[in-house]
């Protein structure tokens, strides 16, 4: 069963300027952006800072109107809803459905409530009864691996890790069909990280989770992805499951990101292709291929057309002109 359908999303930004404010251009965030999460499964939406994936999770949640495109949104088996055009008060009764985890543990607390207040949040907002709401939350920090004592404490007495811990926690009050996670474990240690990475995997194993894992570490969605969508400059440019992409990377940004993941063995950093330039500026994209002004494979195609996301493997999606060539001449 699908629980998402993101289908050609756009989001724009107006540029303001002078005395009066006119708007003089626009930020073109988001392009035509496109994919779907099944039951169960995890995908993560990858890129540099400013590529549009914390704005891509932002319209899923509907924090921000998308300008433009669908969210079929399935919180029910047989049950699909199009979030997109939805007012704020059609969107209210699915917003238990749809839970976010937050990039940093430390604002994301209110540090004058007490954790059990904060977790219970959710609930109360949902009309949840007093005596159930305590019982749930002790469950949840059961869950996420705090002891029941955390309830009465306040959020400064907690480490990083352990504040995740209880954003966690609250985002799986209400049982929800799609989890967001933005960057959830960016400001934390590398060996906090894992800790929370294994905490996601046990939790998704155990409750059936569906998962949107916003980050933009290519070596840290490894483990905890099925699938993995790589945007740059608001668009995507490729979609694959996560052994294949890592396996065999069908784009050059791809390719370029992965490079970037630290090593253990500098043997194995032999040979890797770094982009030259910088990220193209997303009110003034450059023609064609965005990619094209950092690519080491540009030829002229990719300087005037904008190549489309096509299949060229199985279940494997590139938006690049060589890659499709490559599939042509039957190297897949």
């Amino acid at each position: 069963m699908t629980v998402l359908t993101v289908d050609r999303l756009s989001k724009s930004f107006p540029i303001k300027s002078g005395l009066l404010q006119r708007e003089t251009g626009r930020v073109r965030a988001v392009q035509d952006v496109s994919f779907s999460i099944a039951h169960g499964e995890t995908l993560a939406l990858v890129g540099e800072s400013g590529c549009g994936k914390t704005t891509v999770a932002r319209c899923i949640l509907r924090a921000l109107p998308p300008t433009s495109g669908a969210i079929h949104f399935s919180p029910q088996p047989g049950t699909t809803i199009d979030l997109a055009p939805l007012s704020r008060k059609s969107l209210r009764p699915l917003r238990r459905h749809i839970q976010m985890i937050f990039q940093d543990p430390y604002a994301s607390l209110n540090p004058r409530m007490m954790v059990g207040d904060i977790i219970a949040e959710p609930l109360l907002v949902a009309g949840v009864p007093a005596t159930q709401r305590l019982a749930r939350v002790r469950e949840l920090l059961e869950l996420v691996g705090l002891p029941p004592a955390a309830r009465t404490r306040f959020p400064h007495a907690f480490s990083g890790g352990q504040r995740q811990r209880i954003g966690i926690a609250r985002a799986l009050a209400l049982d929800p069909t799609l989890v967001v996670a933005d960057e959830p474990v960016s400001a934390l240690d590398v060996s906090v990280q894992a800790q929370i990475i294994n905490l996601l995997l046990e939790l998704q194993d155990r409750l059936g989770l569906s998962m949107l894992f916003v980050a933009h570490d290519l070596g840290v969605v490894r483990h905890v992805s099925d699938r993995v969508a790589v945007m740059y400059v608001g668009r995507i440019v490729e979609v694959a499951p996560t052994t294949s992409l890592y396996g065999r990377p069908r784009h050059p940004y791809t390719e370029a990101l992965l490079a970037a993941v630290p090593k253990a063995d500098p043997t194995l950093r032999d040979g890797a292709v770094v982009p030259r330039g910088e990220v193209a500026d997303p009110a003034n994209p450059p023609p064609g291929c965005a990619f094209h002004p950092r690519c080491p494979h540009a030829v002229d195609r990719c300087r005037v057309e904008l190549p489309a996301l096509r299949e060229v493997a199985p279940g494997n999606f590139s938006a690049c002109h060589r890659a499709e060539e490559l599939r042509l001449a039957g190297v897949v």
